[in-house]
């Protein structure tokens, strides 16, 4: 068996994914807080079992290519990684239709990012305890 293959690291490998894919989502919407009609979007966060693994079914596929406009290449036509967060909330609406609470978004890049600082540290530090104990350190 691999070291990538053990469930902890395959669990929090997935974990960092949904903190860049949710970058991503949150910069859209940040990006399109002038937007007419544009309603925020939000990432469900993946839930683990006990032994890694994840709840919700298999594991984390490879995060999809985005076009952006007509002339860009076309990216393969998979699905999302991970589901889009339907519940939307409370938002306000101004008389445009655009519904981005620009300081909502800022909270949640920044616990984003802090969230993603700790799983990358926490994954380097198991990497580290897994070398020390076969040796290799």
């Amino acid at each position: 068996m691999a070291i990538n293959d053990l469930p902890v690291l395959s669990a929090l490998r997935a974990k960092m994914q949904w903190h860049q894919e949710r970058q991503r989502v949150l910069a859209e919407n940040i990006a399109n807080s002038d937007t007419p009609n544009f309603r925020p979007r939000d990432l469900v966060e993946p839930k683990f079992d006990r032994t890694g693994a994840r709840a919700a079914g298999g594991p984390v596929g490879t995060l999809p290519m985005m076009r952006t406009s007509g002339v860009s290449m076309t990216g393969s036509n998979s699905a999302p990684s991970f589901p889009l967060d339907r519940n939307g909330g409370g938002y306000e609406t101004r008389p445009a239709g655009n519904a981005v609470n620009l300081e909502d978004q800022m909270l949640k890049v920044s616990a984003n990012q802090m969230d993603y600082a700790a799983v990358t540290s926490l994954y380097s530090r198991s990497l580290n305890l897994l070398k020390t104990a076969i040796g290799k350190r």
